[in-house]
């Protein structure tokens, strides 16, 4: 109930600021927070510890998204359910270990030896303590699933563990390191495999050991860790009854334990954010820069927007590890490389791939420009050979089998003649005018696949129109799924030196694990229609503060370059109410808290001023609006 009171106070406050539809905050449906409990949780399958009514929640229910890009359900057979999912997840966490208390409503509870007949959850959580990139998946499956028992299981039966932390077949008693390792108590409100009165429903008590999985929520700055789940649920088996049975599953974000599809839920995890306090609304993993420019899509990188220190730009290099952990979010564990056997084998890289990418946006479009350093630029018609790049993103309408976002691989490769080939996607995108892309080489490069005179490299552009891929025009919620894989192929003499690699940015292919949670910045070249953004015009950007309403409000902004940053609020009134001197702020996003206490709820208006340190002249003034919730 509380958190229904507050869902109806956000919605009635943004209505008083007539906020946009392109200026709401998005919240976070990939992510979570798991809060510090106050004490030790006792695992008995009862949520009975009041740390539990404090915890974040998602309900999966079927038939219903619990979550953009990746989640979604499927009729595994059976008719469409009568007595439909849902369940109820919450996440704590206490001397780094993580716990899952779910309860699932359900009139019919149990399994049997076939695979997706049954009930339970099927889990995964990446491995951070696995020396690989990207971090592998482990699978953590507890359900009444019996692959070698009779037919009929017996009434009561428990669930079984299944997985890493687990002996085979399903039910064999698991030794005191599996135990420790994960461990979970389930209570039935009824009698499992037995549908001769109906259940209510079950309840789960889980604790993850996340030492052994590489990660430590304890540190200052937490951790993200790496989970999703797929409920299953099977009805009217116990006995059968043809005409209601029915056995589905719905999904958070991934729906396997060992495939590695779709998405991931982030569960974020942090020693200041405990039960005591109000989970804080969870960022972006990036915030891509709005510019008032529109290069020509000519693949040289000779506009000043190139050089604007505040378009998004990040590196992108087989074999550099160091390099792969500056990734936001994250970015460092889904990151990674592949080389594939060329002519039979895998030859020594000699020259890794080693490419710059930078990202901005303006009004509908994005654009993306690359800046490869390679030695032997050629073209090959065989995929595992391309010099070129993929990027992949999510479409926003379109939905695949599964009712994920489906994803859209727009491809290119430096062709014979060094012009840019379209591949994929990007081929009917660039047909009707949706998509640009060019390619220019550089000095002293040639296209060829014998490899005897070296080359430099080659630039690329890229613009995307973002409503060919479902967005509406002024791009909506402006949140963008897509990750970013740089194609490096060398032929060399004698042909058995030459290899292929692959090298990707967050995600590999479209319907991979997994893409950036990404937020377009609101500002020149949208029409932002008196909302809560701004813009000097020159990527000085106010990004919306979150959460916005808030009993502690912030203000966020980006910064091209350093500044002289001062922050003032004012009242509807107009009257000062704080006055504070940020000092010297650098290149980035910055976050503010406003000191509003002893003033009354309401609507407060705040300006952002940046001088230059050198001659005190203002740079931008950005101007916008929050409100104090008491």
């Amino acid at each position: 109930m509380r958190t229904s009171i507050r869902a109806l106070t956000l919605a009635a406050l943004l209505g008083v600021l007539a906020l946009p539809a392109a200026g709401q905050v998005t919240i976070r449906e990939d992510a979570i927070w798991a809060k510090q409990a106050s004490g030790p949780i006792q695992l008995d399958g009862v949520l009975d510890e009041a740390d539990w009514a404090l915890a974040e929640v998602r309900v999966l229910r079927w038939a219903e998204n619990a979550g953009i890009p990746g989640s979604g359900w499927k009729v595994e057979g059976g008719d469409t359910p009568s007595d439909p999912t849902e369940a109820t997840l919450r996440f704590l966490v206490y001397d780094n270990q993580l716990y899952l208390g779910a309860e699932v409503a359900d009139a019919s509870v149990g399994g049997s030896r076939d695979f997706n007949r049954h009930d339970g959850f099927l889990m995964s959580i990446k491995d951070h303590a696995d020396p690989n990139f990207p971090k592998p998946m482990t699978e953590y499956f507890y359900a009444w699933w019996y692959p070698l028992q009779l037919e009929t299981p017996p009434p009561g039966q428990e669930p079984a563990f299944i997985g890493r932390w687990a002996e085979w077949p399903p039910g064999t008693p698991r030794t005191p390191e599996q135990i420790a390792a994960w461990d979970a108590v389930t209570i039935v409100d009824g009698l499992s495999n037995d549908d001769g009165v109906l259940d209510t429903g079950y309840t789960v008590e889980m604790r993850f050991d996340l030492t052994v999985m590489g990660y430590d929520v304890t540190q200052p700055e937490g951790d993200i860790i790496e989970w999703n789940i797929s409920v299953y649920d099977c009805d009217w088996l116990w006995p059968l009854d043809a005409l209601q049975l029915s056995y589905n599953r719905v999904w958070w974000q991934c729906p396997w334990g060992y495939d590695d599809w779709f998405n991931e839920v982030r569960i974020y995890a942090r020693p200041d954010v405990t039960v005591a306090d109000e989970a804080p609304l969870l960022e972006s993993e990036l915030v891509l820069p709005v510019l008032n420019a529109e290069p020509v899509i000519d693949g040289v990188l000779d506009e000043d927007v190139w050089d604007d220190p505040g378009v998004y730009s990040f590196d992108i290099r087989y074999g550099d590890d160091a390099l792969r952990m500056t990734y936001p979010g994250v970015g460092p564990y889904r990151a990674g490389q592949y080389q594939p056997e060329v002519n039979g084998s895998q030859a020594f890289v000699v020259d890794p791939g080693d490419a710059n990418v930078k990202i901005f946006v303006n009004g509908d479009k994005m654009y993306f420009g690359f800046d490869v350093n390679d030695i032997v630029v050629q073209y090959h018609p065989v995929f595992d050979r391309w010099d070129g790049f993929m990027v992949n993103f999510n479409d926003r309408v379109s939905t695949g089998p599964d009712h994920q976002l489906l994803g859209r691989r727009l491809s290119f490769q430096v062709g014979e003649d060094g012009a840019a080939v379209p591949r994929d996607y990007l081929v009917g995108m660039v047909s009707i005018g949706d998509a640009e892309v060019a390619v220019d080489l550089k000095a002293g490069t040639s296209v060829d696949t014998l490899g005897t005179t070296p080359d430099t490299g080659y630039t690329a552009e890229l613009s995307v129109d973002l409503t060919a891929l479902g967005y509406p025009p002024g791009l909506g919620d402006r949140i963008v799924f897509f990750g970013i894989n740089l194609l490096d192929g060398d032929s060399f003499t004698p042909y058995t030196f030459s290899y292929g690699t692959r090298t990707w940015w967050f995600r590999q292919y479209e319907g991979n694990c997994c893409a950036t949670w990404a937020e377009i910045a609101k500002g020149t070249g949208v029409d932002d229609g008196g909302g809560d953004w701004a813009d000097s015009g020159s990527g000085f950007l106010l990004l919306p503060g979150y959460p916005n309403p808030s009993p502690q409000p912030s203000v966020r902004f980006q910064m091209p370059e350093y500044g002289d940053v001062t922050l003032e609020v004012f009242d509807v009134l107009g009257r000062l109410v704080q006055s504070k001197r940020l000092g010297l702020r650098g290149l980035g996003v910055h976050r503010e808290l406003l000191d509003l206490k002893g003033q009354s709820a309401g609507v407060y208006m705040y300006r952002i001023t940046v001088e230059d340190p050198g001659t005190g002249k203002t740079r931008a003034a950005l101007t916008g609006k929050t409100v104090l919730l008491r």
